[in-house]
């Protein structure tokens, strides 16, 4: 749903959510659109063009990182990574929870950087669920990029705690 529709009777989300086709994802299925509306804000003007996908009880939002995302180690900067960490608790809320990922907060976010981000790489956040409660969500994932040998090499490990909040009428 693209954010200038309202669903019926409630008020418009700020954030682009559509489907993407394989031939716009490298092949890749089931990805869609995680963009804000608005594009000066700063998740989509600061970390660019996203795209989300449910895998089974997990989201993964995906980043791609540009030169200007990175430190002065050529490795994806700390607050990028940070940022996208952030940014996913809200896009598994939508995904796969209940609550309104716009007009809530994070609570807590806490990270464990393990490994530095190539900037070549596109850049993951999957995260899960453990538990959703009437007012909060309680997530847990990694950042994880393609390894040399294929597999998924672990950049960060972070646990947060969303409020949900309801939007206010207009």
């Amino acid at each position: 749903m693209a954010d200038a529709e309202a669903p019926a009777g409630g008020r418009a989300i700020p954030f682009e959510y559509r489907p993407l086709s394989a031939e716009e994802c490298g092949g890749e299925q089931g990805w869609f659109t995680w963009n804000m509306v608005d594009r000066t804000r700063f998740n989509t003007a600061v970390l660019g063009e996203m795209r989300v996908r449910r895998e089974g009880n997990l989201c993964r939002l995906r980043m791609f990182p540009e030169r200007r995302h990175t430190n002065l180690t050529d490795n994806v900067h700390g607050g990028v990574t940070l940022a996208l960490i952030d940014i996913s608790l809200f896009s598994a809320m939508h995904i796969n929870g209940s609550g309104e990922a716009g007009p809530s907060v994070t609570v807590d976010l806490s990270t464990q950087f393990v490994g530095g981000g190539d900037p070549a790489k596109p850049l993951d956040a999957v995260t899960e669920i453990v538990r959703e409660t009437g007012k909060m969500l309680f997530l847990r994932g990694q950042c994880v990029q393609a390894g040399a040998d294929g597999a998924e090499e672990i950049i960060a490990s972070f646990s947060g705690i969303i409020r949900k909040m309801r939007s206010r009428p207009q």
